[in-house]
């Protein structure tokens, strides 16, 4: 090969070196840009904000003695981050209109607080006007009452259904709070309400201490939630678990059950990843406890794990919320 040749030679190596890099670069450029997309997609469904207060928040007791502090926007975005998540709903951790005015005062200084999840007295004869009222905030998504502490019959109390009746047509959700002994009830009341939203928060509490102590079965629980889930109009969230199980002593397995109990029954269309931070902080990080749900996800295929870690809060909460950017199928 001549001097020329070889010259030639050296410039055409450099030139597809050079070619692949740029390739490369590129490569990496979109790979990165879907991951971040990816990430901003992914929505923790269920978290709580607030200033604490023993007078106002008389249930957290001496053995959740760690959460007897303030929790606030800054303290979460960078676990969310962390975790691979883009946004949150702040769900109500009180009875009180001034929280739910507070809290989406505190989504309208951050954004990536994506909407709330408020308490209006659905018993008051006010209902209608206080949920007009509230409903023309564009991040009001839904309301929530602790139906868990109510005495049984309350789903079916003819003033609590008549807030539920408002709801409806403010096109505003409601999330469903109760322990599984409740779960026959809610059945009812979702049935009745069949163009009406409801998701069922932290998978209906089902008693996992009992259940691996062998107390107590996993029938009941199992069988409510199919019932539930036979309700189109109704979805889950997978949230709650690790406060329902042993807390200093769980591992991922042992919510691997339940997980596939809701799944089967649902599907991931209906379902949700929640952290319900910081209350989960009682038995776990919020890394550990959201890795419950994210790892159980690696099992289905990608549109699905997808819906789980975003997609289906984005549809579901979206639906009649203008911030809230709601894509075809996935």
């Amino acid at each position: 090969m001549t001097v020329g040749q070889r010259s030639e030679a050296r410039s055409e190596a450099r030139s597809e070196a050079r070619s692949e890099a740029r390739s490369e670069a590129r490569s990496e450029a979109r790979s990165e840009a879907r991951s971040e997309a990816r990430s901003e997609a992914r929505i923790d469904a269920h978290q709580h904000f607030w200033r604490y207060s023993p007078e106002t928040h008389g249930w957290i007791d001496g053995g959740m003695a760690a959460l007897k502090r303030d929790f606030l926007p800054p303290d979460l975005e960078p676990l969310l981050r962390a975790s691979g998540f883009g946004g949150c709903v702040a769900v109500q951790a009180q009875q009180d209109p001034v929280e739910t005015a507070w809290l989406l005062s505190l989504a309208d200084a951050h954004p990536f607080v994506r909407g709330v999840v408020g308490w209006v007295d659905l018993q008051s004869p006010e209902v209608e006007r206080e949920l007009e009222r509230v409903a023309a905030h564009p991040k009001l998504c839904g309301v929530r009452h602790l139906v868990q502490s109510e005495p049984d019959g309350f789903m079916a109390g003819a003033d609590f259904r008549r807030g539920i009746a408002a709801l409806e047509r403010v096109g505003l959700a409601y999330e469903v709070l109760i322990y599984e002994r409740q779960l026959a009830e809610a059945v009812e009341l979702v049935r009745a309400f069949p163009r009406q939203r409801f998701v069922v928060d932290h998978i209906a509490k089902p008693d996992i201490r009992a259940h691996r102590a062998g107390t107590a079965t996993v029938d009941a629980w199992r069988d409510g939630m199919r019932a539930l889930a036979a309700c189109d109009n109704a979805w889950c969230k997978l949230s709650g678990m690790v406060t329902e199980g042993d807390w200093s002593a769980w591992g991922a397995d042992d919510f691997t059950p339940y997980l596939d109990v809701v799944l089967e029954a649902f599907g991931p269309r209906r379902c949700m990843i929640g952290s319900d931070w910081p209350v989960c902080t009682l038995a776990g990080t919020y890394g550990e406890v959201a890795g419950i749900v994210t790892a159980y996800a690696e099992r289905l295929s990608e549109a699905e794990r997808e819906l789980v870690l975003g997609g289906t809060a984005t549809r579901f909460y979206g639906a009649n919320r203008e911030q809230w950017t709601v894509d075809g199928e996935q």
